[in-house]
């Protein structure tokens, strides 16, 4: 069908439509939070290879398809952790005392919105992350509206609704629940705070202001933790979105890397 497809894009069609800006931002871990990244990811390298030699597999090249599966579905499990860890050890240690360079990131950012009569939505594809959010944003009397995939369809609609009439000056939602169906243009920043393997959802996400109805410019704000796994996932964002240039759709990147390009990202850190 390709020579019959005449892609449009959405700046095509829709010229009133303001301009979006992407910004990155950069926050540094705590000596505190590094190491207990690094040991994590020591600890994490070590079950996997540990794995590996209990199955015979020692570089994955001559094991069984199972054992293979099975290689590849702990070490896409391992990956999780280093990603909580980027945003905030509790995810991971709920008893920490451990602060969160990505969260102070967040809420310095925060506060310049609103202090500049801004609205924003929050982004993270974890919802225990956005636990810890709302209890900073409670703890600082901050007004906000959340959504998740638990979230039942009448309240959803109630939050969004609420919204868009002024009530709240963010919007938390979970990246997979806000990724479709949302119109959230009352707000003209966007926020993400942990990075997806596909760019293309965290594009659907931030459509939900940047789309018809929004009458001012959107900023998109992503804050990534330096020297970790969020780095490298963003370079695949990179070699993603020169890959889908010219289709239609996007495919979701983690799936396509091979097992030990997958030990790659927690090996190398950043």
């Amino acid at each position: 069908m390709r020579p019959f497809i005449l892609r449009r894009t959405k700046g095509e069609d829709l010229e009133e439509l303001h301009a979006r800006t992407e910004i990155q931002l950069a926050a540094e871990p705590s000596p505190e939070e590094r190491a207990l990244y690094d040991s994590t990811r020591a600890a994490l390298l070590r079950k996997i290879a540990a794995a590996s030699e209990g199955a015979g597999g020692g570089s994955g090249g001559s094991a069984s398809g199972g054992e293979g599966e099975d290689r590849r579905f702990l070490v896409l499990a391992a990956l999780t952790h280093p990603r909580q860890l980027a945003c905030h050890p509790r995810i991971l240690h709920p008893e920490s005392e451990l602060t969160s360079s990505k969260m102070e990131v967040f809420l310095e950012t925060l506060d310049e919105l609103r202090e500049g009569r801004h609205r924003a939505l929050v982004f993270s594809q974890f919802v225990r992350f956005l636990a810890l959010v709302r209890e900073a944003l409670e703890a600082r009397g901050v007004p906000y509206q959340y959504l998740d995939g638990s979230t039942p369809a009448a309240d959803r609609d109630r939050a969004v609704d609420a919204f868009q009439r002024g009530e709240g000056d963010v919007f938390l939602i979970s990246l997979k629940a806000g990724g479709t169906g949302l119109n959230l243009t009352a707000a003209d920043y966007v926020l993400h705070l942990d990075p997806w393997w596909n760019p293309a959802v965290e594009d659907q996400a931030t459509d939900r202001a940047h789309r018809i109805g929004q009458t001012r410019p959107v900023t998109v704000y992503r804050i990534v933790a330096t020297g970790t796994i969020e780095e490298k996932i963003l370079a695949l964002h990179a070699e993603t979105r020169g890959l889908v240039a010219g289709v239609l759709e996007g495919t979701d990147q983690a799936a396509k890397l091979s097992t030990e390009e997958l030990i790659d990202l927690i090996r190398g850190g950043g």
